[in-house]
């Protein structure tokens, strides 16, 4: 890694600069810009997410915005309305609002002295869906963006559902988004109306679990800010980066076949951040990469970057079976078109006897997949950060060895995967709900189980996600359960696995009733993606090394803490994962500003009962410097009964010792058929 400090052109920052809205509201922005840029305009480069840009994200955005400054920009980091210092109000993601907000701001921005009037778009996570959805309304300024780890599905490819299934990830996003909402504003920069921004916040707090949950198969709240719905919307150029390990990866390749504009894909090993700093390695200069991007599409410079395969890889191979790895194996691939004419769809058949290439007289196989059967599968979103826990997907064993599994012999040649492999089961289950988690895996000789990847399916959803039917009991049926996309690359002497469970906990919450799956071998089977070698791929450009601007000098003062701890009292069968995850407190020096923020998650279930599932999460954020502080604390607790889910919520939110705010939700919604 390099920290670069001289750059082409001199940058200076606006610490605070106020974006003005239509109806009277001011939007919050730190920029830097060339120091020339009113007598020699240039482009901007806008990220637009509600995170707070003068202490949340600083850590973050000072080694990104400046480097592309240095290099002819203008770069905003801006402030959702209600957020930060920015006006307003803000109570759930991806509004009508949000996007207003962003077309009226991209116009603004585009008319100052300083602007060429182009601009480009920039964002990792909700700042990534951001950019797609404001690039499917079209703003005439916007030339480009960049959107990281970030989906054009709202429903079938984000944090509350997969494959019409309840993810835990819905609670875990949504205390913390719940808890971050009414966050104050900085008295150093809006004065003594600090104050009553946070009261209004707090009156307005909204306890967005509770809505997510009352959304349980793909309706209008899911497909508004779905640019699926109409990939047409999207006009201008779109360069879509992400990670295996995240879990936004299957939007890459899907919006590659879709779009019509100009694109590109990349994605590497990494986790759920930006690739100059994503964890696992390696990391490339993802910064020098998006500069070729910007040149091109808002400079209109011959770059290259467009000469580059439309979609760039990182092809993994001997992946550590670990929940937590520095760098991951294996070697950059390419393909000039998405979908690749190249790829070939191989199938084998899942046979009574294991996994083979033909298949054999048919076999019905039964079982009961307990509860806990998941607890190797890591978390559906990683991000990375190194803890102690298991936040990658383990070694499988455990989970296989409680699930239906399906070997092929030992491969005799390498084998490379590109795509998304399908199984299709011919399956019966004993109750109207329930679900399948279906893994592709890698068994080494020595015994070891590297998932390589894995789907989700809520039977009830075998047809669509939007009309879902119960099944019938005991019926005969055939389902296609679509994994995630992946690459990957097989050793000889290693035997592919299918495993399959009915459970797959704590990542998805348990299904109403245990289900008995009966499975006939014999006549379901996997459609693998085989990719052949491609000798372009030795002559692709090689990512830079890592390069950044200087960062935020930071104190910490409390330690930060990683801790996973997994708890089994076998006299009553229950299996509780506890999880801590603390950034600990730091003072941020230039601005003198402490920052605290503290996290902790409870999870539980009976291997026999899915009805004692029970999901426990707390945030608590804190900023204080002398004479001042202020903290919110945020708390939800998911239950169940067969026939409703219980979702209770608390928030709690102090102006120095004295508590100022104290909100409870307890609501009852019926389970849809989830």
């Amino acid at each position: 890694m390099k920290i670069v400090n001289r750059f082409p052109r001199p940058v200076r920052e606006i610490e605070n600069l106020w974006v003005p809205m239509p109806d009277g509201a001011r939007l919050a922005a730190r920029v830097w810009l060339p120091e020339d840029a009113e007598r020699k305009p240039v482009p901007v480069i806008l990220e637009y997410i509600p995170y707070r840009k003068r202490d949340f994200t600083a850590l973050r955005d000072e080694p990104m915005h400046p480097y592309w400054a240095g290099h002819g920009y203008a770069t905003v980091r801006l402030d959702m309305r209600g957020s930060g210092e920015s006006d307003g109000v803000m109570v759930d993601e991806y509004l009508e609002q949000e996007q207003d907000d962003a077309v009226d701001a991209i116009a603004w921005l585009a008319a100052q002295p300083w602007c060429t009037g182009a601009v480009g778009m920039i964002g990792n996570s909700w700042g990534g869906f951001n950019s797609l959805q404001v690039a499917a309304r079209r703003p005439p300024a916007l030339k480009a963006i960049i959107t990281s780890c970030s989906t054009d599905d709202r429903y079938a490819d984000d944090m509350h559902y997969m494959g019409g299934c309840l993810l835990n990830d819905n609670v875990d996003w949504g205390t913390t988004f719940f808890g971050w909402l009414p966050r104050a504003p900085d008295p150093a920069l809006v004065g003594e109306r600090w104050r009553a921004m946070y009261r209004e916040r707090l009156a307005a707090a909204a306890f967005p679990v509770e809505e997510w949950m009352r959304h349980q198969r793909r309706d209008a709240f899911w497909k508004h800010g779905s640019i699926c719905e109409n990939y047409d919307d999207v006009r201008c150029a779109v360069f879509a980066v992400g990670g295996w390990l995240d879990g936004y990866s299957n939007a890459i390749p899907r919006m590659l076949a879709h779009l019509r504009t100009p694109r590109l894909g990349l994605i590497g090993p990494w986790a759920h951040k930006f690739p100059h700093n994503a964890i696992p390695g390696p990391a490339i200069g993802f910064l020098q990469e998006g500069l070729r991007w910007w040149d091109h599409w808002l400079k209109g410079q011959a770059t290259g970057i467009m000469d580059e395969p439309m979609l760039r890889v990182w092809m993994q191979e001997k992946v550590p079976a670990k929940g937590f790895y520095e760098t991951c194996p294996g070697r950059w691939v390419g393909e000039t078109k998405w979908p690749s004419p190249r790829i070939k769809t191989r199938l084998w058949t899942l046979n009574h006897d294991g996994l083979g290439r033909r298949a054999r007289a048919e076999a019905a196989l039964t079982t009961v997949s307990p509860q806990t059967v998941g607890l190797a599968a890591g978390e559906w979103c990683p991000y990375g950060t190194g803890g102690t826990g298991p936040e990658f997907p383990t070694d499988q064993r455990e989970d296989d060895g409680r699930s239906l599994v399906f070997d092929s012999p030992p491969l005799a040649e390498r084998l490379e995967i590109l795509g998304a492999p399908v199984v299709q089961l011919d399956l019966a289950i004993d109750k109207p709900v329930g679900f399948v988690a279906v893994r592709l895996g890698t068994v080494a000789p020595q015994g070891e189980v590297t998932r390589i990847t894995y789907g989700l399916l809520n039977l009830t959803h075998r047809d669509s996600h939007e009309f879902p039917k119960p099944m019938v009991p005991k019926q005969r049926t055939t389902v296609r359960v679509q994994l995630n996309d992946i690459a990957y690359a097989v050793d000889p002497g290693h035997r592919l696995r299918v495993a399959i469970s009915t459970t797959y906990w704590p990542m998805v919450f348990p299904a109403p009733e245990p289900v008995t799956l009966t499975l006939h071998a014999g006549a379901s089977k996997l459609e693998l993606p085989e990719r052949p070698p491609r000798e372009a791929d030795a002559a692709m450009t090689l990512f830079p090394e890592v390069e950044l601007a200087p960062g935020v000098e930071r104190e910490q003062l409390e330690p930060s803490v990683s801790r996973r701890v997994l708890e089994r009292d076998v006299l009553t069968g229950t299996t509780t994962l506890r999880v801590q995850e603390d950034v600990g407190r730091y003072r941020m020096t230039r601005i003198g500003l402490e920052v605290g923020y503290w996290t902790g998650e409870a999870l539980s279930v009976r291997d026999d009962d899915p009805l004692s599932a029970r999901t426990e999460m707390w945030r608590t954020t804190e900023y204080a410097r002398p004479g001042w502080r202020v903290r919110t604390a945020a708390r939800t607790v998911v239950t169940a009964t067969r026939d409703h889910f219980l979702v209770k919520g608390e928030l709690n939110a102090y102006d120095g010792d004295e508590r100022v705010a104290e909100k409870r939700w307890d609501a009852r919604i019926p389970r849809d058929l989830v």
